[in-house]
């Protein structure tokens, strides 16, 4: 599914640097003064501000009523989201770790995703879940997943994945300003690198990928952190002579296959990249939906490149080798040319 063209806003050059962490907390305190039907709950949020420090200062300014910390029951944090949401709040579930998820699916898959659908469009369920993705800081494999392709693969999920601080803080307004449930990815290596934030509040639209570098001779299209990877690389094959467009989708759900096609038909030439397992993750469905549409201007297959399909391991030296990198990224763009 495709969203409705609207006008992106484009970061400023040389303007207001925050880092991801505090541009979403910044997010969150202009979204809940604009609507005070906004609130957080979740384990740690208030009096400690969330175990990666996303909602500092929110329960001063907020006080306990919209900052709420719960027992250690993601089944019940999800729950009462979602029963908030669907009596006119807005509620931000904060699950820390994506693989808690698995905790509360029934919550997210079975009732915030079916809920509007089942009650034909009568209720609404304005909530977000925003969870810390992906591998890198040694945490083991119960707390290093990305879990997207489970999420984008339910009809009435949309799910986000800001690879900046820029897109951190417009992501996360246009997720609480919406009246679905949103999945709200965020990255756990990103959380303090740096970026140019205005600091009025402003909406990036779900459905409209970002072109962070163009190219003529391979396309990349680079899920969350790969995106930053992907930027990299591209840098390093520019000075081989070799041109990458850089495609970053923003949302997987839905996904800008229209900005992802129009781009294979420029270079005709495109590597997928996630830090994701590659079997059964969502590569495979973008290589897929190129193919349906723009087969006639591929000069090489679509390539996919993910992680392994094994735990994430917690020794830092495997957990470097299993993870997509940039050289990963450079090895894929120069295997894809040679084949072509």
């Amino acid at each position: 599914m495709t969203a409705t063209r609207e006008k992106v806003p484009t970061p400023p050059a040389g303007g207001r640097e925050l880092t991801y962490v505090k541009a979403y907390n910044e997010a969150m305190k202009q979204v809940m003064r604009e609507d005070e039907d906004v609130f957080v709950v979740g384990e740690d949020v208030a009096g400690y501000g969330g175990v990666f420090h996303m909602y500092e200062g929110l329960l001063t300014e907020f006080g306990p009523r919209r900052m709420i910390d719960t027992p250690i029951s993601e089944a019940a944090i999800v729950g009462l989201g979602v029963g908030a949401a669907s009596r006119g709040l807005r509620p931000v579930v904060d699950i820390m770790f994506m693989d808690f998820l698995a905790v509360c699916l029934d919550q997210v898959v079975n009732q915030a995703a079916k809920m509007k659908f089942m009650f034909g469009g009568d209720v609404r369920v304005p909530l977000v879940i925003t969870v810390a993705s992906g591998a890198g800081l040694g945490a083991g494999a119960q707390h290093s997943q990305s879990l997207e392709a489970w999420l984008a693969h339910t009809p009435g999920l949309k799910v986000a994945m800001p690879s900046s601080a820029y897109d951190a803080k417009g992501l996360m307004v246009t997720a609480v300003r919406d009246d679905n449930p949103v999945i709200m990815m965020l990255n756990k290596r990103l959380f303090g690198a740096k970026g140019d934030v205005p600091e009025e509040i402003y909406a990036i639209p779900f459905g409209q990928a970002a072109t962070l570098r163009e190219g003529h001779d391979v396309t990349v299209v680079a899920l969350g952190r790969m995106a930053v990877e992907a930027a990299a690389a591209a840098e390093q094959l520019a000075g081989e002579g070799i041109s990458v467009e850089v495609i970053d989708p923003r949302t997987v759900q839905p996904l800008d296959i229209e900005t992802v096609v129009a781009s294979a038909r420029k270079t005709n030439r495109v590597v997928v990249v996630h830090e994701a397992v590659t079997f059964g993750g969502l590569g495979g469905e973008i290589a897929a939906q190129i193919t349906d549409v723009a087969f006639d201007h591929l000069d090489a297959p679509v390539m996919r490149i993910g992680a392994p399909f094994a735990p994430v391991p917690f020794s830092p030296k495997l957990e470097n080798a299993y993870v997509p990198d940039r050289a990963a990224i450079v090895a894929g763009c120069r295997r894809i040319l040679e084949r072509s």
